[in-house]
């Protein structure tokens, strides 16, 4: 009994947030954006990607939009999608800017708007992005030779659960080419993308990026921790990809490949997942609710009249 009642008392940490917040904390100038990573969604069944995210932001004050751009893709792929949505929220919301926050894979793509129509963006926010390329992608990459017959299994497969991830969001018309996202998600394909569409982007590895580029603001944060909460199923997984890496990660990105313009912060105590509040809120117990993470940051932005 004292043992069930131990557990109980940890799950509820898990999910306590003892933070309290004006009813206008949030409420900022321009709606929020928020656009998901590699094999994300906007919600399936009403689980939202950005686990609780967006309805906290709401409760503050904040118009938030969730995008939903193809599951797997290459990035410029990804983004002019974003720009067609972003062009839609624009004119339903009457706001002439938008606050774009991406997470992982997102952050190249909120990037890509940012860069060619700077006029529509107030702030782009990099949560664990690969700016700077994944390690995990240069091995994959690397074990599989263009072309060549396992390379062609294996993105029948995963161009598979891209497509029955669009199917259960509802978005079962988006195209999804897996080979052309993990292209975009190497150091080399990262490298040509930052080339191309540089604005923010540190000047050398790990170092901070430009804050104000083009009218935009640019900020990014990240994690380091990697198995957070025994609850959670997801942190096993990134233990394992956490491997290939030699130094500080989140289980899919290094702290240093997340740097964008100006560095809030690249060692919370959270993986790649809770960087989302996933799976389902399970986070570490004896740290900054993810949560809190986004309110504090649109607060910030509030702050500056954006």
């Amino acid at each position: 009994m004292k043992l069930k009642n131990h557990l109980i008392i940890i799950m509820s940490l898990c999910f306590l947030n003892t933070n309290t917040y004006a009813s206008d904390y949030t409420k900022t100038k321009y709606p929020v954006v928020l656009v998901h990573g590699l094999f994300g969604f906007d919600d399936i069944i009403g689980i939202d990607y950005f686990y609780r995210i967006p309805q906290e932001l709401r409760a503050g004050g904040t118009e938030v939009y969730v995008a939903k751009v193809s599951a797997a893709n290459d990035s410029e792929l990804r983004g002019e999608q974003l720009l067609k949505q972003v062009r839609a929220i624009r004119s339903l919301s009457g706001s002439n800017k938008v606050h774009l926050i991406g997470h992982s894979h997102g952050a190249q793509t909120i990037r890509y708007v940012a860069s060619v129509k700077p006029k529509f963006v107030a702030s782009v926010t990099s949560v664990g992005g690969v700016n700077w390329g994944s390690t995990l992608a240069d091995v994959v990459r690397g074990t599989f030779a263009p072309e060549s017959f396992s390379e062609k299994v294996i993105a029948k497969l995963t161009n598979a659960m891209s497509k029955l991830i669009e199917l259960l969001s509802g978005h079962k018309t988006l195209p999804v080419d897996s080979v052309a996202a993990l292209a975009s998600l190497t150091t080399k394909g990262s490298i040509a993308f930052n080339k191309k569409y540089p604005e923010g982007v540190p000047a050398s590895y790990c170092g901070n990026g430009k804050s104000i580029e083009n009218g935009v603001r640019y900020y990014s944060w990240s994690g380091t921790g990697i198995v957070t909460n025994i609850f959670d199923i997801s942190d096993y997984t990134l233990l394992t990809t956490s491997s290939v890496f030699t130094e500080p990660n989140d289980g899919l990105v290094s702290a240093c490949s997340s740097h964008l313009g100006l560095v809030l912060k690249d060692n919370y105590p959270m993986n790649h997942a809770d960087e989302i509040n996933q799976i389902l809120g399970i986070y570490n117990f004896f740290t900054t609710n993810p949560v809190s993470v986004y309110r504090n940051h649109v607060n910030r932005l509030k702050k500056l009249g954006l």
